[in-house]
């Protein structure tokens, strides 16, 4: 198989601005992987398939992958003007304003995203897998992504499965809807900041911690209604 410098060069070929990015594994297996612009991701996908080099015709799992707010630190040297006292003409003392470079810690916030991980095979020429990569603009009002479905059929289910999961968008999906938890359920339980909550009455056979969390659920209403 072609390594990820030569797929990304062969996309950016064949799909002008496709802006492909190489994400590096820094792990022995360096299994590295394309980050694609969700712009163009869909025709980005159909020349991976449709390729006769390439010919990535199995897809066989999609993932989700949470990042969140990243506070970032960084030092930075800066220059300001301190008033120094120095010595004068016969002992006398005098105040001078002088440049000053001194270092200083400045700290600003990566905003977090949700990341859609597909990982591709060729059947027909034995070779894979290739890791893509979608990140979404945030975690919060902006996520969303384009379904791969239209190119291969076999994400239809498993992005259901990140939808649940995760919260990611995925437009142009045929029937996006939750898969594992129902209807009602709120929130998004692979989220790293998701809180489980403490009433458990759904399970019908509640025990240990579950048992315990649902009976100080029940203790609060029961001292409320006192």
């Amino acid at each position: 198989m072609k390594t990820v410098e030569e797929i990304k060069a062969a996309i950016e070929a064949a799909v002008p601005g496709a802006g492909v990015t190489v994400v590096l594994n820094p792990s022995p297996s360096a299994q590295h992987s394309l980050r694609l612009e969700p712009a163009h991701a869909l025709a980005v996908a159909a020349f991976l398939r449709d390729d006769p080099e390439l010919a990535f015709d199995y897809l066989s799992n999609v993932t989700g992958v949470d990042w969140l707010d990243k506070e970032i630190a960084e030092k930075v040297k800066v220059t300001r003007q301190v008033t120094k006292t120095v010595d004068g003409p016969e002992g006398t003392k005098l105040e001078q304003v002088v440049d000053e470079i001194v270092e200083e810690t400045r700290k600003h916030v990566e905003p977090g995203s949700l990341e859609a991980v597909y990982h591709l095979y060729s059947v027909a020429l034995r070779h894979g897998p290739l890791v893509l990569r979608m990140r979404t603009v945030n975690r919060t009002d902006k996520v969303e992504l384009p379904s791969l479905t239209p190119v291969w059929r076999a994400a239809e289910l498993q992005e259901r499965e990140v939808f649940d999961l995760y919260g990611i968008v995925f437009t142009g999906h045929p029937d996006l809807r939750r898969i594992l938890m129902w209807d009602e359920f709120k929130d998004y339980p692979m989220r790293k900041d998701y809180v489980e909550p403490d009433d458990y009455e759904y399970e019908p056979t509640a025990h240990d911690a579950v048992l315990k969390r649902a009976q100080e659920h029940r203790s609060r209403e029961q001292g409320s209604r006192d």
